[in-house]
């Protein structure tokens, strides 16, 4: 395996990271209290990647088995104990462990722990999954066919 094609062509660097201090507020607050910390995503990094700082409360929530064809996606645990679905059975995740499913690989998560958790969640490729976030509060408005176009919009594919 080799490394990509360049993405910077010029001779000399330039100053252009970015900086979010941890305290940022969320961009996403679930009625339940799980928030969304949009921390990279696929227009902030020019569609390579997207990643999430995901904060569970104790109460009970996370999708059931699904998968997606355009991309993958990793899960770090940050704190507390997530149950992920690697395809085969469900893992009781704690800080520091790490899960990558790659596109058409099997995958849920949940807090099932009765306290709070967080994780970091990576997609690759960058999807716009920002509005596969904030529209899911809305799926109870819409017919089951529009739920249907939906999910397949948003390369989700439910089991």
């Amino acid at each position: 395996m080799s490394y990509p094609e360049p993405l910077y062509l010029k001779e000399e660097g330039e100053v252009s990271a970015t900086y979010r201090p941890g305290d940022h507020s969320p961009e996403l607050v679930y009625a339940n209290g799980t928030t969304i910390h949009y921390l990279a995503t696929g227009a902030t990094s020019a569609g390579g990647f997207g990643l999430y700082r995901y904060e569970m409360t104790s109460a009970r929530s996370g999708p059931a088995p699904h998968f997606h064809r355009t991309i993958s996606e990793s899960f770090y645990t940050l704190t507390g104990s997530i149950r992920i679905h690697d395809g085969e059975r469900w893992i009781d995740t704690q800080a520091g462990d790490f899960v990558h499913v790659p596109a058409g690989g099997i995958h849920g998560f949940r807090n099932e722990s009765d306290a709070p958790a967080s994780m970091l969640i990576h997609f690759a490729p960058g999807a716009p999954r920002e509005a596969y976030f904030e529209d899911l509060v809305h799926l109870a408005e819409k017919s089951q066919h529009e739920v249907v176009e939906f999910m397949r919009y948003h390369d989700t594919y439910w089991l």
